[in-house]
């Protein structure tokens, strides 16, 4: 052997030494992964098992509003969102107004994001629209917050149904909650199809078993009612400042 050549032991070191690299930096990627999986269970899966499925919304609506009360536009979009997975729980009655709410969240918070300094309080965006004159325009973030608001006005009406009747099958507090709040905005064609998509509501005694994980459902749901309601009667009282709390769908 020549003695630039090395020996098999130096071959089989080298090797180990090289697997054991390989294995340190699989090692430390694993665990990595493993930490950021532990803490994505912490702050969605474990809340909910802890609690109820209100109860990240809940958390949500402590930062909706700055030092100086006024509404802040991510943090109000961010509890909106959280509502989202207990509408998975309706079922496919609820396909319409999930998807309603999903389409405006993502509208309102494109234009957040599109200058995240101008845009932090909710009602600039809409004073922006106004003084530019497209407020009125079925694609406009006037028109989606205002959408938004009234989904979460039926989805309030809803929950507190819930809690004021207990006797009432799901479909009828559905059917009551959408009277009150959201079919005097709506045409035929999308009135007509709520109606048929409210025959679809789950059983509700299995509805609220899978909503109240851990914790005490209906305190969470009035707690949610009481703290929700006054953030939307602001969007409202905001919105009919400037002429815009009165459009009906186009």
């Amino acid at each position: 052997m020549s003695k630039g050549t090395p020996s098999n032991m130096d071959v089989i070191c080298m090797a180990c030494f090289l697997e054991v690299g390989t294995l340190r930096h699989f090692l430390k990627r694993t665990t990595c992964r493993i930490l950021s999986f532990s803490s994505f269970l912490s702050s969605a899966e474990i809340v909910t098992m802890q609690g109820t499925a209100f109860t990240p919304s809940l958390e949500g609506m402590k930062h909706v509003k700055s030092e100086d009360g006024q509404m802040l536009t991510k943090p109000f979009l961010e509890v909106c969102k959280l509502i989202l997975p207990v509408l998975e729980k309706f079922g496919a009655a609820m396909t319409l107004v999930k998807t309603d709410i999903g389409g405006n969240i993502t509208r309102l918070e494109a234009k957040y994001l599109s200058n995240p300094m101008e845009f932090n309080h909710l009602y600039s965006m809409v004073q922006a629209e106004v003084q530019a004159k497209t407020a009125k325009s079925s694609s406009s973030c006037t028109n989606g917050l205002l959408w938004l608001t009234r989904a979460m006005d039926f989805l309030v009406e809803l929950f507190s149904n819930l809690l004021e009747h207990p006797d009432w099958a799901m479909s009828q507090a559905c059917t009551d909650s959408y009277t009150k709040t959201l079919k005097k905005w709506h045409g035929w064609l999308a009135s007509s199809s709520f109606t048929v998509a409210m025959k679809l509501a789950p059983d509700r005694k299995k509805f609220m078993d899978v909503l109240g994980g851990g914790g005490d459902l209906n305190a969470d749901i009035e707690k949610f009612c009481s703290t929700f309601s006054p953030f939307l009667a602001e969007n409202h009282k905001f919105l009919d400042s400037v002429g815009m709390d009165n459009m009906k769908a186009s």
